[in-house]
């Protein structure tokens, strides 16, 4: 038996949307979500959930979307074909979700799927992929992390080392050397976004080596590097949801759009605009895609360094990895 709990948001009425979108009822669009992680993680996959009520909130009172939330990785397969059977659209977040999205996609033809992260796929009929472009603001994050450590090294701590995040952790290292060449960096992936043991351990550890700024890539686990933080008097950068001056462990925190990217997956779908194949975000989507948000009065160098490096990210002059 698949360890997982559902949830029916029933209330999206296409209306006047469906207009304009391919010839479909609005009784007949039925969406179905899967976001692996818990919704209260404070991260990825709350995020997400911001988005399935975002596409609730717009769309009214027809139709339904189903979601299914925080289960184990090895039950994807089943649950994407729970969702396929059920709906006509299915959105997955995620790159962990990758895989078996992909398996599932061929054996349901007539339903389209889209990932919300995961690496950049080169064949589609049915399946769209959108880059969060997560390596990106990663870029970002460690050039924050550098300008604002005392110590002169900084720590990113993730779990499981799939593309996506192990490219996040390259960008990480490397927007830290641009800022500060000086700077030394500690990159640690646990083996799991869920289990808080072991990233509090990881981020001790980074500590005992000096760090006293950390970028995390986590769900489940956060508190365990929150944990770490606050007993040894380090800061935090978080993401992919702002909360500046909700806990004054963190200096600032990287916006990633995945409840957007949800949100956005739907209405194209909705509007008949949705297009297989891979889709690149990131900054030069806006604020909402992505972004850098730095908590209470920033430093005013710091502030400036941010800005120049998005700005140089959004014309091509600095190019980060896919994911």
């Amino acid at each position: 038996m698949i360890n997982m709990r559902r949830r029916l948001l029933t209330g999206i009425a296409l209306g006047a949307l469906l207009a304009a979108a391919t010839p479909v009822g609005a009784q007949d669009v039925k969406v179905g979500i899967l976001v692996p992680g818990s919704q209260t993680d404070k991260g990825f996959m709350q995020s997400a959930y911001g988005g399935a009520k975002k596409v609730e909130e717009t769309y009214g009172t027809k139709g339904k979307v189903q979601v299914i939330e925080n289960i184990n990785y090895a039950d994807m397969e089943q649950a994407l074909t729970q969702l396929a059977t059920n709906n006509k659209f299915v959105v997955a977040v995620s790159g962990a979700s990758q895989a078996a999205m992909t398996k599932v996609s061929k054996r349901f033809p007539d339903v389209k799927f889209n990932l919300v992260g995961g690496a950049k796929i080169t064949e589609a009929t049915n399946m769209a992929q959108y880059d969060m472009r997560q390596a990106e603001i990663n870029f970002v994050s460690g050039a924050v992390a550098a300008m604002s450590s005392k110590t002169g090294t900084v720590s990113f701590v993730a779990g499981l080392e799939i593309p996506g995040v192990v490219n996040a952790s390259k960008e990480f290292e490397k927007g830290a050397k641009y800022a500060r060449p000086d700077i030394k960096t500690i990159v640690v992936f646990t083996g799991s976004f869920d289990d808080v043991a072991k990233a509090k351990e990881a981020t001790l550890a980074t500590i005992a080596q000096g760090a006293d700024v950390h970028v995390h890539v986590m769900n489940k686990g956060l508190p365990g590097i929150e944990q770490a933080a606050r007993e040894k008097g380090t800061k935090m950068i978080g993401g992919p949801l702002p909360a500046c001056g909700s806990d004054p462990l963190y200096i600032a925190y990287s916006r990633t759009g995945v409840g957007y990217l949800v949100d956005y997956a739907v209405k194209s779908f909705v509007e008949g605009t949705w297009k297989p194949g891979p889709a690149s975000f990131g900054l030069k989507a806006g604020p909402e895609a992505s972004d850098m948000v730095l908590c209470g009065t920033p430093d005013a160098a710091i502030k400036a360094k941010v800005d120049e490096i998005k700005k140089a990210i959004i014309d091509g002059k600095i190019v980060t990895l896919d994911g």
